[in-house]
């Protein structure tokens, strides 16, 4: 305890110390001799990420020593629960941003004007209308004549995004492997083994995709669709062959989430930043390095719609409970990409009567696939409150319970408790979507869950669910 209390004090030190130095940075650099101003701000810049990265460090530590200091104890769930809630929300934040900024320079490139009094050093314009104000705006061919001073990146959002989303993969994934990573009945690996799959997947699916974007393939927009797709069914096929089908979802938007920020951080912005540079020194710029970064900003927006998906799929065990769940994932992302594409055309003005018709059929035919049957095994005999009492009592009690005696859950998931009679009655359109029908719960099915339990349960339900 002392220790850890020690430590405290040294990181705080540290902290008010890099918080400072941050402010004060800006106002030192600037008073130090030298003529050139965009190298002074440049040294600004380049010192405030040193020491923000540090923050962050800091930070880190502290929360690793917190995590030393409750583990084991009750508070142990508490805390973890609070870093998912604070990573989720960051990561949302971010990712809202990044986003928001894909769609909007997307529909930019689709929406300018190209034709119309436009001169000759740009490439279109456009007049828009928000917020109570007027505004114009103007795309150059290359580059202005002369550089801006001040010009705005678009990179943190993606790097936060992924930073963010990666600590959220280990607090809710890679710390608690054995409750929903990791399932035995699919396949029984180690944590290490599981952990470096998911980790070293997102690397080779961006070597493949980089080296599709490299090759001549990329001139057939039909072909490079069409292998794209099958590369991200492959990758849906295999996640749900080593992972809890929960967790291969996760893993899926987790990948190509890499893709996208590997496109922004490999290709996207050293192409603008030789933009820069060649403007800056008034030299010929190669037009290809412009048409690449414009073509991976292309296929990070048609990926945001399945990486949107599976964010709030874990919310619908109708997914990822389905029997063969890649096969809904690839569906989904197949048909949300497809609404992407109608509305990209829309906003060239290039009307499609079938695109969106045929992505929602794509998009109806998911719900049609995952449909559970009516009843496989029709119920013979009344089945008694007492044997359904005894099957929760067996096998979710351990987590759903206000004193939970799970070696994970310290406290009830959602709050859903079966205590008493009366709590499980609450729940019984909750406990025939997750245990009945898309056999998620209880998770991994730690308990082992018998079908014939199931059953019991199915039944009990479609009787009345009664409890006398």
């Amino acid at each position: 305890m002392v220790l850890h209390i020690v430590l405290y004090g040294i990181l705080a030190v540290i902290l008010v110390m890099l918080t400072i130095m941050s402010y004060r940075i800006p106002a030192i650099i600037k008073h130090t001799p030298s003529t050139d101003e965009e190298k002074q701000q440049e040294k600004i810049n380049t010192t405030q990420n040193f020491i923000y990265a540090g923050i962050v460090l800091v930070i880190l530590a502290i929360v690793g020593n917190t995590y030393l200091l409750v583990k084991g104890t009750p508070r142990e769930s508490h805390l973890m629960e609070w870093l998912n809630i604070i990573i989720r929300v960051m990561h949302f934040t971010f990712g809202i941003a990044w986003i928001g900024a894909s769609f909007y320079f997307v529909f930019l490139e689709n929406a300018l004007n190209r034709t119309e009094n436009v001169r000759d050093e740009l490439a279109g314009n456009l007049w828009a209308v928000h917020g109570g104000g007027f505004y114009y705006l103007e795309k150059y061919k290359v580059a202005p004549k002369t550089m801006p001073k001040h010009l705005h990146w678009f990179k943190y959002e993606a790097y936060f995004t992924w930073l963010s989303g990666l600590g959220l993969l280990f607090v809710v994934y890679y710390f608690n492997t054995s409750a929903l990573l990791i399932d035995k009945n699919v396949l029984d690996i180690s944590p290490t083994v599981a952990i470096s799959i998911g980790i070293g997947s997102f690397i080779i699916a961006w070597i493949i995709y980089d080296l599709l974007c490299k090759s001549p393939i990329i001139r057939k927009p039909l072909l490079f669709a069409t292998l794209g797709f099958a590369l991200l069914a492959g990758f849906a096929y295999f996640y749900t062959q080593v992972f809890s089908s929960r967790a291969a979802y996760i893993h899926f938007g987790a990948m190509i989430g890499s893709i996208m920020v590997a496109n922004v951080f490999f290709v996207i912005i050293p192409s603008q930043k030789a933009m820069v540079k060649a403007a800056k020194e008034n030299r010929a710029l190669d037009p290809q390095l412009g048409k690449n970064a414009l073509a991976r900003s292309l296929h990070n927006n048609y990926f945001t719609l399945p990486v949107l998906f599976v964010m709030v799929s874990n919310h619908f065990p109708s997914t990822f409970g389905y029997e063969h769940p890649w096969l809904v994932l690839a569906i989904i992302s197949l048909g949300a990409a497809g609404v992407k594409h109608y509305l990209n055309l829309r906003e060239k003005k290039q009307q499609s009567v079938w695109v969106m018709p045929v992505s929602v059929l794509i998009l109806l035919a998911a719900c049609f696939v995952s449909a559970p049957a009516a009843n496989p095994n029709a119920c013979k005999s009344s089945v008694s409150f007492a044997r359904i009492n005894t099957i929760i009592q067996d096998r979710c009690i351990s987590c759903h319970s206000t004193k939970p005696t799970d070696d994970v859950y310290k406290v009830a998931p959602n709050g859903v408790t079966y205590d008493t009679p009366n709590d499980i009655v609450k729940k019984v359109e909750l406990i025939m979507q997750r245990t009945v029908l898309t056999k998620t719960m209880p998770q991994n099915n730690k308990t082992n869950m018998t079908e014939a339990e199931r059953d019991l349960l199915r039944c009990w339900i479609e009787q009345g669910a009664s409890i006398k």
